[in-house]
Parts: C-alpha cells; sequence; structure tokens
C-alpha cells in the first residue's frame, strides 16, 4: 500500500493561517490517472548509431512581455552578500568540455547528472555519454536517437527541454524529452535497464492530460514516484495560451521494473484568479543522499512570487505544494499547496528589454537573466539528514541597481511546520561589477551548500562557469567560502539573447560529497557557439558516505518495496 498522509500539510496549513497573512490555499484539480500510450524496451544505446542531424527544436514559449506598467514595487533586496567572499573555494577536481553546439542553435539548456561510474549530460538536442574521468563513451547523438525505433512523436520529434536524473536507489538513469509538433503532447521518458547508462532502456510515452503542451517539463525522483511539472499551453492555431501548471506522478516501482502500463496520477492547477499562487511553473523535489524521506511522505514543490513583478503577488515569498499519490486508489491522491512563506525583500524584475540583459565583453549583444519568470530553478534538491529534512532552491534576481544575482533559499521541515531556515542573495556584483545569474544549488551529507551559475560582465570577464559555496558552520545566508572556476570564458555570443533555461547542480551518490555542475560558457566570441563544461569539486569538511544499499531489488528485476536497509 502507497496510502500517503497529508496530516502534517494540514497542520502546516493551521500554523500558517495563525501567523500569515490571510490567504486561500490552492488545491490542484484532479485529472484522473493513465498509463502509458506507448512503450518498449530499446536494444542496447552503444549499439545504435546516433543521430546526428535532427531538425533543431521547436519554439512554443509564450513571448517575453515585460510592461513596466504591471510591475509592483521595485524593493531593495533583503538578504544581499555584496561582497565577494576572500576566501577559497576548493579548485576543480575535474573540468572538461561537454556536448558542443553542433548546429548551431539556441538555448542549449544545461543538464546532466552524475552516477556511480558515469556522468550524462543532455541539451536541448543532443546527448553525450562519459565516464567521470570525462572520457566519452557515447555520442553527441540527437536526443530522440533513444527514441530511435520507438515510433511515434517521442521518436520523430527532437524538441528539446531535457531532464537527465540518475535514480541512486535503483542505480538506474531517466532521460527524457517534451513534444512539441502537436496536435497531441507527449512526456517522453526512457529508463535504463541496468546501471548502465549506454545499455538498453524501458521508453515511455505518456499524454498530458488536457492534451496541453508541456513547457518547461522538470522532475523529481521520489521513493514511490517519479514526479513531473509542467506549465501547460492550450494551442488554439499558432496561438498559445498559459492556462496553468500540471503536475504528474508515475510510479516508481513500475517505471523500473519495465512495467508496460505504469500508472500515472494527473492533477492541473489552473492559473485562476490569483496567477501568482502558480507563477511560471513549480519544482518538485528530487531527493539526494543515503537517507529516504520518512516512509510515506509526499512529495514537495516549491514554487516563488515577488510583488514586484506582473502577477500582483501579495508579497515576496515562496509557495509549498504536497503531492500525496495513492496508487492503490489513485481519486484518493491530493496535490494541494499547504504554505505560503515569506521572504526577505527580492527583485525579479532586471532592468533590460525582454532578453536582452547580461552585457559581455566585446559586443554590445546581451544575454537572457530569465529572472522575471516567477519560479525557482532546476532543482529543488530533498535531503533527509535524519535530524531534519531540508530542500534547497535558487532564482536569478537584480541583487542590486541593474546587477544580477542569485537568491538562494533553505527550507526545513517541509512535512511539518516548514519555515525557511535560512537565505540569501548571492550579488558580488554590487563591488565587482559582475553579473551572477543561471544558478543551481544543492547540499553535501555534512550540510555543506553549493552555488554553480554563469557569470559576465561588459568589459573583462567573458561568460564563465563558476560557484560559490558554504560550510555548514558558517554564518546563516551566506556564501562565505569564496568563488571557484570550472571553466572562465574566451569569448561572448555576439548575436543571440538566449543564454540557457536551467543547470544542473549534483551530489555524487559515490561519496555523497562530491558536487557535480554542468553549464554553458563561450570558448571563442561567435553568434552561438556556446560549449557544454562539466566539473567536480568538494569540500575537505565533508565525510564521504558509502553509497546506502536499498532494498529495491531492480538490478535483478524484482518489485522495489519502500525501505532501507542501511542507515
Amino acid at each position: 500500500m502507497k496510502i500517503r498522509t497529508t496530516i502534517a500539510g494540514l497542520a502546516a496549513m493551521v500554523a500558517f493561517a495563525a501567523s500569515g497573512p490571510t490567504e486561500e490555499l490552492v488545491e490542484g484539480e484532479f485529472q484522473g490517472w493513465s498509463k502509458a500510450v506507448r512503450f518498449d524496451t530499446s536494444p542496447p544505446l552503444r549499439s545504435m548509431e546516433p543521430r546526428l542531424t535532427p531538425a533543431p527544436p521547436h519554439n512554443l514559449e509564450d513571448p517575453e512581455a515585460h510592461d513596466p506598467a504591471a510591475y509592483g514595487p521595485q524593493d531593495d533586496d533583503g538578504a544581499l552578500q555584496s561582497r565577494r567572499p576572500d576566501r577559497d573555494m576548493p579548485s576543480p577536481l575535474i573540468s572538461f568540455d561537454g556536448t558542443p553546439n553542433v548546429l548551431g542553435y539556441t538555448p542549449p539548456d544545461s543538464m546532466g547528472d552524475v552516477g556511480y561510474e558515469h556522468y550524462v549530460a543532455m541539451t536541448n538536442v543532443y546527448f553525450s555519454i562519459y565516464d567521470k574521468s570525462g572520457n566519452l563513451l557515447y555520442g553527441p547523438a540527437a536526443n530522440n536517437t533513444l527514441w530511435s525505433g520507438f515510433g511515434g512523436r517521442c521518436e520523430f520529434s527532437n524538441d528539446g527541454d531535457p531532464i537527465v536524473l540518475h535514480d541512486q536507489m535503483s542505480n538506474r538513469w531517466i532521460l527524457t524529452q517534451f513534444t512539441a509538433g502537436g496536435p497531441d503532447y507527449y512526456n517522453c521518458v526512457a529508463v535504463s535497464t541496468t546501471s548502465d547508462p549506454t545499455g538498453s532502456y524501458y521508453r515511455y510515452a505518456f499524454a498530458t492530460a488536457n492534451n496541453y503542451f508541456p513547457d518547461y517539463p522538470k522532475y523529481g525522483v521520489w521513493p514511490d514516484a517519479l514526479y513531473i511539472s509542467t506549465r501547460e499551453f492550450e494551442y488554439i492555431g499558432t496561438s498559445g495560451y498559459y492556462r496553468g501548471v500540471g503536475a504528474y506522478a508515475i510510479e516508481r516501482e513500475e517505471l523500473i521494473a519495465g512495467d508496460p502500463n505504469p500508472t500515472m496520477i494527473e492533477f492541473f492547477v489552473p492559473r485562476g484568479a490569483t496567477p501568482a499562487t502558480v507563477g511560471d511553473g513549480l519544482l518538485p523535489a528530487d531527493m539526494d543522499g543515503n537517507t529516504r524521506p520518512p516512509v510515506g511522505s509526499p512529495n514537495f514543490y516549491v514554487g516563488s512570487m515577488d510583488d514586484g513583478a506582473t502577477y500582483n503577488a501579495p508579497q515576496d515569498a515562496l509557495t509549498l505544494w504536497e503531492f500525496a499519490a495513492d496508487f492503490d486508489v489513485p481519486a484518493n491522491s491530493t496535490f494541494a499547496q499547504t504554505a505560503t512563506l515569506p521572504t526577505a525583500s527580492f527583485d525579479s524584475i532586471f532592468p533590460c528589454n525582454g532578453r536582452d540583459c547580461i552585457p559581455q565583453p566585446g559586443t554590445t549583444n546581451k544575454v537572457d537573466i530569465l529572472s522575471y519568470r516567477q519560479r525557482p530553478m532546476h532543482r529543488l534538491a530533498y535531503r533527509n539528514f535524519g535530524t531534519h529534512e531540508a530542500l534547497v532552491t535558487n532564482q536569478s534576481v537584480e541583487a542590486s541597481t541593474a546587477i544580477a544575482g542569485i537568491r538562494w533559499w533553505e527550507i526545513r521541515d517541509p512535512g511539518g511546520s516548514p519555515v525557511i531556515h535560512q537565505e540569501g542573495t548571492f550579488g558580488p556584483g554590487d563591488t565587482d561589477g559582475i553579473h551572477r545569474w543561471m544558478g543551481s544549488v544543492a547540499m553535501d551529507n555534512a550540510g555543506n551548500l553549493a552555488l554553480g551559475y554563469s557569470a559576465s560582465d561588459g568589459t573583462a570577464t567573458y561568460p564563465s562557469v563558476w560557484y560559490a559555496g558554504r560550510l555548514a558552520t558558517d554564518p546563516s545566508g551566506t556564501l562565505p567560502q569564496g568563488e571557484g572556476s570550472i571553466i572562465d570564458g574566451a569569448g561572448s555570443q555576439t548575436l543571440e539573447s538566449r543564454w540557457g533555461d536551467y543547470t544542473s547542480m549534483n551530489v555524487d551518490p559515490s561519496d555523497d560529497c562530491t558536487f557535480w555542475y554542468i553549464n554553458q560558457y563561450m570558448p571563442t566570441s561567435h553568434p552561438r557557439n556556446w560549449q557544454m563544461r562539466i566539473g567536480a569539486f568538494k569540500f575537505d569538511e565533508c565525510t564521504p558516505a558509502a553509497p546506502s544499499v536499498f532494498n529495491d531489488g531492480f538490478e535483478s528485476g524484482g518489485a522495489g518495496a519502500w525501505s532501507r536497509t542501511s542507515p
């Protein structure tokens, strides 16, 4: 049985109602449940010829509309770290180039994850597989190579917004893309049949609940399910209308076991009269570490709102949601907002024209900050420390006047009495003039935190891949451990403004200490010649942890149970 309790969520609602502003917490609309519309098992990927010349991805995103008349108050940042820390972050243990821009398209949407022996990287069109020494084992190959011979739009489209996840509980890989061409829309999910990402895959196509285009899909691995969030668009002719947020749960045991008919539970949250509640999307929690969530825990989703942005939010805040999936009786499932957590003031509206925001040396062309999207950025990293549960995520902001920075948050006790335990805006550009944006954040097993991001200015710092961090013992809300560089850029993007929609910071399951980060940089100035870069580093203050052996039995084909055999 996988019946989920929402008692903790109800307690959070009561606590919030007693202390916060009056608010009606939102419940998702149950859309029913469904099965995969198509399934098969692929040949070993290593035996499949990489597709090399796919069509460029469809661009079905809604146009950017920055109407200053619609903005609210533009607040000073209430948690700004304005000076570059003078300590030295650990140097990279490894740094190597990933997938190049083979077709000359933008944006790449830098995506990857690390397993026990491999690193898998994806962009909007191509993916590659490496060993952990940076040796290329497969690719670059078009993403829809994964669905060669599968049939349908998953095979014949190559539309992007990919996600890579390593499920360390079963030591399996999950690679995804969406389809954007219509008239039907799918989330395409490939799950490795073994721990080897160059081997065979169980391949699935899942239709969206209302046949809406599932823009910006984000995924999180949880013991009971693979959780998904989407920004759902209804297309009428060539016009797209953002209708709200989709939330999906696919039973993990069935996915990992290669069941051709896995159950997917579906919810939808319309934008409604209070569009700030869902903003531009929500992030599902993705589990890190060797300790699972408490038995029966729902998955958590987080969104953000800015009272100075276009949705008339009543305050600067994070919204917290719980998805309690019941795969025995799907109609008993719930997806609901459980709290609104006020934050220190921040400003997501950067003073720029559309996407032309961040300056670069040697060109008047500027690149996108994406801060104006009312949503936190991949990932929502979950960790159970035993003494407490924590979620961390981030969002690009205007840290100080016309300077980009990154607001990061740590939420504790998400299933009980949730609280923002600490938050800060990393914005040393206030003193050094360098913009930091497009971040991703995670914590190791000691509670040390690392934030990776892009960095650039208009004079000497070409778009680069940098990182900063904090030890668990550092003062709350600060990243005082200095800055490191995975690579310093040597050129600017001279034509396109699109820079990317997300990056990924992950923790190596082999030791639960080493951070791996992927982002893009420019090796030379070019209209759009970006290059992926992958790097790893760790804090000496983290003690490596032996991987837990979970009682899933998936490597031998058994059906998993939600239990642990080691702490």
